[in-house]
């Protein structure tokens, strides 16, 4: 026997909202990609102020641009540009998982409630055309405005190449996963 409760529902009370289609497997590989992007130029940075030859520049070659030419100054904003762009990177999977959709509880003042997706879609979207246009930017722009062509490349150079590459998936990735979640949210409003 199945009943169907046809009471309405009590003032100032909203019916409970459709849920999210789930995200497409290619959009949540897309966000990990996008969140580990970050992870190797951090990872070479913080080897260059530890002096770990990178070959591209060395310690004191960096620490000249510091008061004192201090390592801890060094480290500290080497470790502050790390965070920066790991946990804007990391925020690429809330698009894909569930605290996209309703903020965790431990947040305070906004634990609980629902994002609103138009705000996390502007937010990305400005964050993808952002960090795409800095690293293309800075990546091709310093191959274009670079010494002549050499006839080689060091193990230095191949390992900052490396580092840095990644960077350049963060923003189409990002931009990508931004779309799925819009048609996502689309898709709710729609149904």
């Amino acid at each position: 026997m199945t009943t169907t409760d046809s009471t309405p529902p009590a003032p100032g009370v909203l019916p409970p909202a459709r849920p999210v289609p789930p995200p497409p497997r290619w959009a949540v590989r897309a966000a990990h990609v996008a969140a580990w992007s970050t992870v190797p130029s951090g990872v070479w940075r913080v080897a260059l102020v530890l002096g770990v030859p990178v070959g591209v520049m060395e310690r004191e070659e960096f620490l000249a641009a510091f008061p004192d030419h201090s390592p801890l100054i060094a480290l500290a904003y080497v470790l502050l540009i790390g965070a920066v762009a790991e946990f804007a990177s990391y925020l690429t999977l809330g698009l894909v998982r569930p605290w996209g959709e309703v903020v965790p509880r431990g947040i305070p003042f906004l634990g609980g409630r629902p994002v609103d997706h138009g705000l996390a879609v502007l937010a990305a979207s400005l964050g993808a055309l952002a960090v795409t246009a800095l690293w293309w930017v800075f990546f091709f722009g310093g191959l274009l405005t670079g010494p002549g062509p050499d006839p080689g490349i060091s193990a230095g150079e191949a390992f900052f190449i490396a580092s840095y590459a990644p960077l350049l998936l963060w923003g189409p990735l990002l931009a990508a996963v931004t779309w799925s979640y819009h048609r996502r949210h689309r898709a709710r409003a729609g149904a």
